[in-house]
């Protein structure tokens, strides 16, 4: 018990203060939570429903597309067609017309009863309609003015004599060979048509309140919960909602007299299928969240009280004052120093704490020095020196030997290697113009078209100023002795090798592309992933010289000269393979090594 006894004025003032937020934490944290756990409980309870709405939605997108393919394919049949064309068929066509409409591509259908330009009614035989019965009914004032569209609209059933309110589908039938006055297909749908909107989502109807309007507002159908209807508010609610001039979702939890609601309006069919939730399905497991909640909060205070109360007895001034330099400590200011006089073991942690801080700036300034001078080091491996003198003389020897014994051959090759050294070489110099590398890829170009003739052919498309952007040297040749070993090994002719150089988003890009075989996509993949590779861990990816090792060459110059805004890619391509290059401003390196 001695332990837990507080005697510091400090730990007291700790305490009290931890209590005071603890409390308010508890206080916030338990409004919050109960907030977002109504909202969680309410969301997940709406977007359930919500989604049961869509479905049927699209559901009954898919009635009205299959009515629509029904009554098309009705007005292509052939005796239809005769049906405008003729004053009257003879008995035996009107007998197959009748039977086709009894058998038409449409499920669900009660009655029908078509009336074509002649006033001849066409309908069950037991229907007995005539032409009278059809006027009478009314049911063309619902078909409006549009004489193209599928119609379904809400009526009450004089026509068939049932005097039901009934769903039909009506479409104007019109001639395809020359205008005429057009015939009217009527279809009365059974009352199992709507209820296929369900789906196997029946069961739902148990919770929710589940409704069907026509385009006037009518309600066609309708599913509730035993003991409960649809309100006419909720109905005046959905119809104004559906008088919108789009389709689709047009509500999500859209409160609503009792509940929220959700309306999805069809386009073809005018028919917008909604659904309302009752306020007593969301609030379900309210207490049981809040009882849950209660014991969570209690248990956290507990332990709460009891972890204050021990880490109060081991909090000091000076740890905190410790803890705040270490916390701002940017990593680049090292004068910010802790002087503790304590005359306990933090002298010695703020004593630790400087001295640590020295020997990270000593170390720091160490790895600056060592990184230029690793990165002036590779750099001159990679480029590696020859004496330029001896070659050059060498060569101009060799040239005037080729020239005296009339080797035309010879002379082209060596006039090309020596600019293509020259230019290499380049005093030195490991920035020159994209003028003097593209003249030092094409000598090469010329040698290999001199060793391989007829194998290639090379294009080059520069959109920048040649002579005042640089670009690292030595980068293109790789390249195209990549696409000539490579791109090339199973063609003989008409090979091609296109260099573009451009300037896109404030960066050169270069490609080199080759209409040859397209490179190995797992070889493509492993060099694309260089790119978010250190040099270190890119040089280990290729530790085989024939394959692969180039690139890293060429990745790992232009990394040590342009820093980490260089990417370097291919792409395979249905007709052979794109290499990118893209590198910063104009060509000139962005750090001094």
């Amino acid at each position: 018990m001695k332990n837990w006894v507080i005697k510091s004025g400090i730990q007291k003032k700790y305490l009290r203060y931890t209590m005071g937020l603890l409390l308010l934490a508890i206080l916030l944290s338990s409004i919050g939570v109960w907030i977002y756990v109504r909202q969680s409980l309410t969301t997940e309870v709406t977007d359930k429903y919500e989604f049961l709405n869509e479905k049927m939605g699209l559901a009954l997108d898919t009635l009205s597309k299959e009515a629509d393919e029904g009554t098309a394919e009705c007005i292509t049949y052939d005796l239809v067609q005769e049906s405008l064309k003729k004053a009257s068929l003879a008995d035996v066509e009107k007998n197959s017309l009748q039977k086709y409409f009894a058998y038409m591509n449409l499920d669900h259908v009660a009655e029908y009863c078509y009336v074509d330009n002649k006033n001849n009614v066409y309908a069950r035989s037991y229907s007995n309609i005539d032409y009278e019965d059809f006027l009478d009914s009314h049911l063309e004032d619902y078909m409006g003015d549009s004489y193209a569209k599928t119609q379904w609209f809400w009526a009450k059933d004089t026509l068939f004599g049932t005097e039901k309110e009934t769903l039909f589908i009506g479409r104007y039938v019109h001639s395809m060979e020359y205008a005429s006055k057009p015939g009217l297909l009527l279809i009365k749908m059974n009352d199992s048509f709507l209820e296929t909107i369900l789906g196997k989502d029946r069961s739902m109807t148990d919770d929710v309140q589940i409704g069907i309007l026509d385009k006037e507002g009518n309600l066609c159908a309708a599913w509730c919960p035993k003991g409960t209807k649809i309100a006419d508010a909720v109905k005046q609610e959905v119809y104004r909602i559906s008088a919108q001039e789009t389709s689709g979702i047009l509500a999500k939890s859209r409160k609503v007299s009792g509940g929220v609601c959700s309306v999805y309006k069809e386009s073809g069919s005018g028919m917008t299928v909604f659904t309302v939730v009752p306020s007593s399905i969301m609030t379900q497991g309210t207490i049981r969240v809040i009882t849950v909640l209660a014991g969570i909060y209690l248990f956290v205070a507990v332990v709460a009280v009891v972890l204050s109360i021990y880490f109060s007895k081991r909090f000091t001034s000076p740890i905190r004052e410790i803890s705040e330099e270490m916390t701002q400590f940017d990593g680049n200011d090292f004068s910010r120093l802790i002087e503790l006089n304590t005359n306990t073991e933090l002298d010695q942690i703020g004593h630790s704490y400087n001295k640590m801080l020295e020997n990270i700036e000593n170390l720091l300034a160490e790895i600056k020095d060592q990184e230029g001078e690793l990165r002036r080091t590779e750099l001159n491996m990679l480029l590696a020196q020859i004496n330029p003198h001896f070659l050059y003389n060498t060569l101009d020897t060799i040239y005037m030997l080729a020239r005296i014994n009339g080797e035309e051959t010879t002379m082209k090759m060596i006039q090309a290697l020596s600019r293509y050294l020259r230019l290499s070489l380049s005093k030195g110099s490991d920035i020159v113009t994209v003028e003097d590398e593209l003249e030092n890829v094409k000598s090469y170009m010329e040698i290999q078209q001199i060793r391989n003739a007829d194998l290639f052919h090379y294009e080059i498309a520069c959109s920048v100023e040649e002579k005042n952007t640089w670009i690292l040297k030595l980068i293109l040749q790789p390249l195209v002795e990549n696409a000539i070993k490579y791109g090339f090994c199973e063609i003989y002719e008409n090979g091609l090798i296109r260099i573009e150089i451009s300037r896109e988003d404030q960066q050169l890009k270069i490609v080199v592309f080759n209409n040859g075989k397209p490179i190995d996509r797992e070889m493509m993949e492993k060099i694309n992933a260089l790119n978010g590779q250190s040099i270190l861990k890119a040089k280990k990816c290729f530790t085989d010289k024939e394959h692969g090792y180039g690139v890293v060459n060429i990745l790992t110059r232009l990394r040590l000269k342009y820093g980490e805004d260089v990417l370097f890619y291919y792409e395979a391509e249905e007709n052979g393979t794109r290499c990118t290059i893209r590198i910063p401003d104009d060509g000139k390196e962005n750090r001094d090594l």
